[in-house]
């Protein structure tokens, strides 16, 4: 079975990533899923840990450009904070899903200046991936409770930080306004870092 994918996506040759199928990705199949009930007038999510192995060579490149900044230490992040982080300002990329923060700086080539998922870097991406749309629209300028997602969107989401739990380090949580920055101590870090390789 082939997977619906947004009229938008079709014919599309300029990323790669909208050429995949998408069966992997369950409420994407479905009728009545988060991409038909939430317009989104920009690009659409089509990825995949299989979309970033498709693309193929370049990617160690830039996996060596990102082993050569150390582990970052485990710490909180204010929106404000984590916007520092977006390949531009910084070379180290961090984003947002579900209230954590993670270090996608491997995979600088989705999620850089440049890269067809960049618009992710230094922000929360959870509404964005909820609603497959990478226009600026998914993105809010402060912090999103995502209590208006429906219950496949909010699944969508779920899925989405497991996936980013698997392939990349979890940093940290997205802090909520007033909320005070957990202290870390070098073993919690260390045990987390350990358990992830």
């Amino acid at each position: 079975m082939e997977a619906r994918v947004h009229p938008k996506q079709r014919g599309a040759p300029s990323n790669p990533l909208h050429r995949l199928r998408l069966t992997d990705r369950p409420w994407v199949t479905r009728a009545g899923s988060a991409a038909a009930s939430e317009p989104c007038a920009g690009r659409r999510v089509a990825h995949s840990a299989a979309a970033e192995r498709a693309l193929g060579p370049g990617g160690a490149a830039r996996q060596g450009e990102a082993a050569a900044l150390p582990r970052m230490k485990r710490r909180d992040f204010s929106l404000e904070q984590l916007r520092e982080f977006d390949g531009a300002r910084n070379p180290r990329i961090l984003l947002a899903v579900n209230g954590k923060v993670f270090d996608v700086t491997k995979g600088s080539k989705f999620y850089g200046p440049e890269g067809p998922y960049g618009i992710f870097a230094g922000r929360d991406a959870s509404r964005g991936l909820a609603t497959f749309c990478l226009d600026k629209d998914a993105l809010r300028d402060e912090y999103d409770d995502l209590s208006d997602l429906n219950a496949v969107q909010m699944e969508s989401v779920r899925e989405w930080e497991m996936q980013f739990k698997e392939k990349y380090d979890y940093v940290g949580r997205l802090l909520k306004p007033g909320e005070e920055p957990s202290e870390y101590t070098d073993e919690e870090d260390t045990k987390d870092h350990t358990k992830q390789e």
